[in-house]
C-alpha cells in the first residue's frame, strides 16, 4: 500500500511541477505573440480560447501520464542509468498520451464532442504538436532535477560516512 501511495504521490508531485512550467510556458506563448506578431499565434489562441496560465491544466495531467509512462518504461532503474533522449522520448509518448486523453473520455461517455468531431481533429492539430515538444521538454528538465537531487542525496551520504569514520578514528 504505501508504494502506490508513493506512486502517486510522485505522480501529483510531477502534475504540479510541470503544471508550473507549463503555465510559466503559456505566459511566454502570449509575450512571444505580442511581441512578434507575423507568427502563426493567432490561429493557436482561436483553437486554445483560455487564458495563457491555463495551460498548467494540460501540463499537470501531461505530468501524470509522463509518471505512468516513467513507472512502466523506466521500472527498478536509478535515473543516472537512464539517458536524457530516452527520457526525452517517453516525456514524448506521455505528451501523446495527452492527446489521446479527450477521446478516451468521449469513449467512455465522460464527455461530448458536441456533435461534431471536426472541432476536437482541430485543436489537435493546433494544440498537439505543442503538448508533445512541451512534454519532451518537460521530461528533459524532470530528469536533470532527479539528477541533481540524487547527486545531492549522494553528496550527503558521503559526508555522513566521512563523519562516521573520524568518528571511530578511521579517516
Amino acid at each position: 500500500m504505501k508504494k502506490w501511495l508513493r506512486r502517486i504521490r510522485g505522480a501529483v508531485g510531477t502534475g504540479l511541477t510541470w503544471a508550473f512550467g507549463w503555465a510559466l510556458a503559456g505566459l511566454l506563448i502570449g509575450v512571444a505573440s505580442k511581441l512578434l506578431p507575423g507568427l502563426p499565434w493567432d490561429y493557436f489562441f482561436e483553437v486554445f480560447d483560455a487564458p495563457l496560465p491555463a495551460m498548467a491544466v494540460p501540463g499537470f495531467f501531461g505530468g501524470v501520464f509522463f509518471s505512468m509512462v516513467l513507472g512502466i518504461a523506466g521500472r527498478r532503474r536509478r535515473f543516472r542509468e537512464l539517458s536524457l533522449p530516452v527520457f526525452a522520448a517517453w516525456g514524448a509518448l506521455g505528451g501523446l498520451l495527452l492527446l489521446l486523453f479527450p477521446f478516451a473520455l468521449v469513449a467512455v461517455g465522460l464527455a461530448s464532442t458536441g456533435g461534431s468531431s471536426v472541432g476536437a481533429w482541430q485543436a489537435i492539430s493546433v494544440a498537439g504538436p505543442l503538448f508533445i515538444v512541451l512534454s519532451t521538454l518537460s521530461a528533459a528538465g524532470s530528469l536533470m532535477l532527479a539528477r541533481r537531487g540524487e547527486d545531492r542525496e549522494s553528496l550527503k551520504a558521503s559526508e555522513d560516512l566521512a563523519e562516521v569514520g573520524h568518528a571511530e578514528g578511521g579517516m
